[in-house]
């Protein structure tokens, strides 16, 4: 259990601070008491089970498939976490089972562990879509979750008390670095409540449990069509978001989940109902994005532009020496991880994993030269060394929170100036603005009634 000794406390720093925010809905049902069986989507590899790792008190046994076993410190890894291999009939070569005999026998072997795991109050975790893929939608589940639970209540006659909790993990950008994370958890469902079911029919019942998670799930994701539709509706997001969604809760992401969920259902609908009529509103609304890009602006700067732009430029002015310092001190190993990705997978839901375990290395790493070489060449003081150690990551925080507000006050003093210089084209603007708004809220009120 080294993880959980050791590593837990490291994995909950990295993983506050690769996200920006991390929220759990129902957090009480996670912290269920055992045993407990986990059963979740699977978006983004290894960020899922860590933040359901980090985010329960009671250790969690997790279920992977065989070829991480083959690598010895893969192995050393996935063992210390208290992992449990599944041997698929895709996983072939290293880690793998060559045939079916093999992989039936050794998943015989891995279900009596679960089996017995479970029996002694622990709490498992399992991906039922088997795989990963970083997209907005819910694949098929398969039943292997739930012929574990139902196994596993079998052997104590339904008397377990076994509960299976669905969690449903949405990304708000899962390869992006500060970004946001919404853990939507399910209530409990009784294993028990699928004995006489059993006893009919195994194959039956565990269908019908599978069936209870994928409706669960499906209840508490973001769900979309395909990669068009989602990047559609994100585009509105990030540009309506604030119009759309004006008593959105700062403190939650669930506000935003709503949104997210509401847009996408709409759009199918209207698709189905007047085509013609969204084919025109994707037009307009393609139309004023290219004009707030043709003069650098996006739609936030149309409203920030009325705010002081003197204040703005102040803290530019004022902020950049800070800003400076923290690049210095933080660019290598800030950077480092990016390109690590980028080089090392294409593969969407493998970036952000890849980024947050190289980060985990790299900025304890150059800390600790940096940290030596400013007391060995310059401080020869520790209590001087100490402020520059504890400077650091303030810094660093800083810089990126700094950067990241850099373009939007740009963006402001620029429409700013458009206002002043060219008032029809600001107004021209608003206009185009406030009439896709106000098409875009008929539009969710008339499906909201219809629905």
């Amino acid at each position: 259990m080294l993880f959980y000794t050791v590593m837990k406390p490291l994995v909950q720093v990295a993983l506050r601070v690769f996200f920006r925010r991390i929220e759990v809905r129902h957090p009480e049902r996670m912290h269920l008491p055992g045993p407990l069986l986990l059963a979740g989507n699977h978006p983004n590899t290894l960020m899922d089970p860590l933040l359901a790792a980090v985010n329960r008190r009671q250790p969690i046994a997790f279920l992977a498939k065989s070829t991480f076993f083959g690598n010895p410190v893969v192995r050393a890894i996935m063992q210390s976490g208290n992992s449990i291999p599944i041997y698929r009939a895709q996983d072939t070569g290293t880690g793998g089972v060559a045939t079916p005999e093999e992989r039936a026998a050794q998943n015989e072997a891995s279900f009596g562990r679960c089996y017995d795991y479970l029996g002694q109050g622990g709490t498992i975790m399992i991906f039922p879509e088997g795989t990963s893929v970083s997209e907005r939608r819910l694949r098929p589940l398969k039943t292997g979750a739930a012929r574990i639970a139902l196994g596993a209540e079998a052997r104590h006659g339904f008397k377990l008390g076994l509960k299976v909790v669905p969690v449903a993990t949405n990304y708000f950008d899962p390869s992006k670095f500060r970004s946001d994370v919404l853990l939507n958890v399910a209530p409990p469902i009784n294993v028990a409540d699928y004995a006489a079911a059993y006893a009919r029919d195994p194959d039956e019942a565990a269908d019908q449990l599978t069936e209870a998670i994928r409706v669960a799930l499906e209840r508490r994701l973001v769900i979309s069509r395909d990669a068009a539709d989602d990047a559609f509706v994100q585009q509105i997001e990030r540009t309506f978001g604030d119009h759309l969604n004006p008593d959105d809760d700062p403190d939650t992401l669930y506000d935003n989940f709503q949104l997210s969920r509401t847009l996408l259902q709409a759009l199918s609908w209207a698709e189905q109902q007047f085509p013609e009529r969204l084919a025109e509103a994707r037009g307009r609304f393609e139309s004023y994005l290219t004009e707030l890009r043709r003069h650098g602006l996006n739609d936030e700067a149309l409203d920030d532009q009325r705010r002081g732009s003197i204040a703005g430029l102040l803290n530019l002015v004022l902020g950049a020496p800070v800003w400076l310092y923290g690049v210095l001190n933080n660019y290598l190993p800030y950077i480092l991880p990016s390109a690590v990705a980028k080089r090392a997978t294409k593969e969407a839901e493998f970036v952000a994993p890849i980024m947050l375990v190289v980060g985990m290395i790299t900025f304890p790493l150059a800390y600790a030269l940096q940290i030596a070489a400013v007391q060995h060449w310059l401080t020869h003081d520790w209590r001087l060394t100490l402020f520059y150690g504890l400077s650091l990551p303030v810094t660093g925080f800083y810089a990126l929170s700094y950067w990241s507000t850099l373009s939007a006050r740009l963006r402001r003093l620029r429409a700013a100036r458009l206002f002043r210089r060219a008032p029809a084209v600001g107004k021209a603007l608003l206009a185009q603005r406030a009439g896709l708004v106000a098409e875009l809220q008929q539009a969710r009120e008339a499906y909201l009634a219809a629905r």
